[in-house]
């Protein structure tokens, strides 16, 4: 994942430390809503995301995710990549600062992988920021996989920053917990980090899955093990893997 010129995440801050300095005030007046919109198919976006989407006068996020939602309001849509976030969010802030609802939506649930955007949101607008949860490809995936969450080590590397403390969680409870990650497109992958987990002692035989595209039309899913997957490990582009960047590793506990 790369950021604009603007953060520089491996020497902090991360904003995701904003989102999660404190609980949310539960009388928090007029606040504005992060929304995790489900994993793509609309089906899994809850009623109340869709009120938040709906009520909203402005509605910010990056396009991909915005696209979604756009004909389930009337709101001003003002979407972003990674580089220009700061403007776009400044622009958020103005409408937000002029008395208007305002609504940030992310993929899946905002808990899972969006408190990096939640603390823009929040540090941008300078005003409560309430979360609505949403569906996430991870909850889908622990469903397909049968892992259930109270016997699994959940990590997302889908973000910016270091990730030692994230791998090593991994490699500590592979073949003893089940695995359930977001990999990070295109550098940490399922195959690299199957190949950290038998660097760290993990059963070649472990069974293996990967989720593509959950929810999609095309979902994909790939039954493998540890061993064959971490053959292709290595590269840092979309050449070099064979799954999507909208992909869930699965590793079941031996």
């Amino acid at each position: 994942m790369t950021e604009g010129d603007d953060y520089d995440l491996d020497s902090g801050p991360d904003p995701a430390a904003i989102a999660a300095s404190a609980p949310e005030a539960p009388d928090a007046d007029r606040p504005v809503h992060a929304v995790g919109i489900g994993p793509g198919n609309l089906d899994f976006l809850t009623p109340r995301g869709e009120q938040a989407i709906r009520e909203a006068d402005v509605v910010v996020g990056f396009e991909t995710v915005v696209d979604f939602v756009a004909d389930r309001t009337d709101a001003d849509l003002l979407t972003c990549g990674y580089r220009d976030e700061l403007d776009t969010l400044e622009t958020f802030a103005e409408h937000v600062a002029d008395g208007e609802h305002g609504t940030a939506v992310l993929m899946g649930d905002p808990n899972h992988s969006g408190y990096q955007f939640v603390g823009k949101v929040q540090r941008a607008v300078d005003r409560p920021v309430r979360v609505v949860p949403g569906i996430s490809s991870l909850q889908i995936a622990a469903s397909r996989a049968r892992t259930p969450m109270e016997d699994t080590t959940f990590v997302t590397l889908h973000k910016s920053g270091d990730l030692t403390a994230d791998l090593d969680r991994l490699r500590s409870d592979v073949g003893d917990r089940h695995l359930l990650v977001l990999p990070r497109p295109f550098d940490l992958m399922p195959e690299d980090i199957a190949a950290e987990l038998l660097d760290a002692g993990g059963d070649p035989d472990l069974p293996a899955l990967v989720y593509e595209r959950l929810t999609h039309n095309d979902e994909a899913r790939t039954a493998t093990t540890l061993g064959d997957l971490a053959q292709d490990a290595g590269g840092d582009s979309r050449e070099d893997t064979q799954f999507s960047d909208l992909s869930v590793f699965v590793v079941r506990r031996a």
